[in-house]
């Protein structure tokens, strides 16, 4: 009588498929960080650039205000950051968590962007410039003129969202940070634990001497 095994074989394409995830998994992994980490780069120097400048009419002349990107709006710069701990913390958590994280990574971005584009075009925060400058709350700005930083500012937060984005859709394949896991998530096998040697096996006694134990120790 023949016995068929109820154990299905791997297959070559089943092989292939696993390989293409795990490999696909890596580059996705990298391609997060990098971009993530670029983003919130990007965006935390443009916020510190010159977004906006104009002269404010003070007696008979002129005088030359410029405003940056924390003056204008400190969202940017506030949501890099919170997208910076969002990229940490993907790798804290795992399942249902992971997802939340992810997402909000991916809104960090897209918050950092709106309110970037959003900022362009302001000129409220050189009206309060010239204001203080010159005493005359009804001081505004002439010859106002607006730089490109806002829109590398936006560039950051595209970037961040594109981490966020790839965050949602291969996140579950990522490791975490656990020292208790392996990379495909099942624990670690725990190293077994050394007997003493056997005083009546001369063999024992000279592999306990090679390992700088004493083997009369637990005699």
């Amino acid at each position: 009588m023949e016995y068929v095994s109820a154990v299905p074989v791997p297959q070559p394409r089943t092989r292939a498929v696993i390989a293409s995830d795990a490999s696909g998994s890596r580059r996705s992994l990298a391609a997060g960080l990098l971009l993530g980490a670029a983003g919130a780069t990007v965006v935390l120097l443009a916020s510190g650039q010159t977004w906006a400048e104009g002269r404010a009419s003070v007696g008979g002349g002129s005088l030359p205000l410029t405003a940056d990107g924390q003056d204008v709006t400190g969202l940017p710069a506030a949501l890099a950051i919170v997208g910076l701990a969002a990229l940490v913390a993907v790798f804290a958590v795992r399942g249902a968590g992971r997802l939340l994280v992810a997402g909000l990574l991916a809104l960090s971005g897209l918050g950092a962007g709106l309110s970037a584009c959003l900022g362009a075009s302001d000129s409220a925060a050189l009206d309060e410039k010239a204001a203080r400058s010159t005493g005359d709350t009804s001081a505004t700005i002439d010859a106002l003129a607006h730089t490109a930083w806002p829109y590398i500012t936006a560039v950051g937060g595209l970037l961040i969202l594109l981490a966020g984005l790839l965050a949602l859709r291969y996140g579950k394949l990522w490791p975490t940070m656990s020292g208790r896991y392996e990379r495909d998530g099942t624990p670690r096998p725990r190293k077994a634990a050394r007997t003493a040697p056997d005083p009546d096996r001369p063999e024992d006694l000279w592999k306990a001497l090679d390992r700088g134990e004493d083997p009369t120790r637990d005699v």
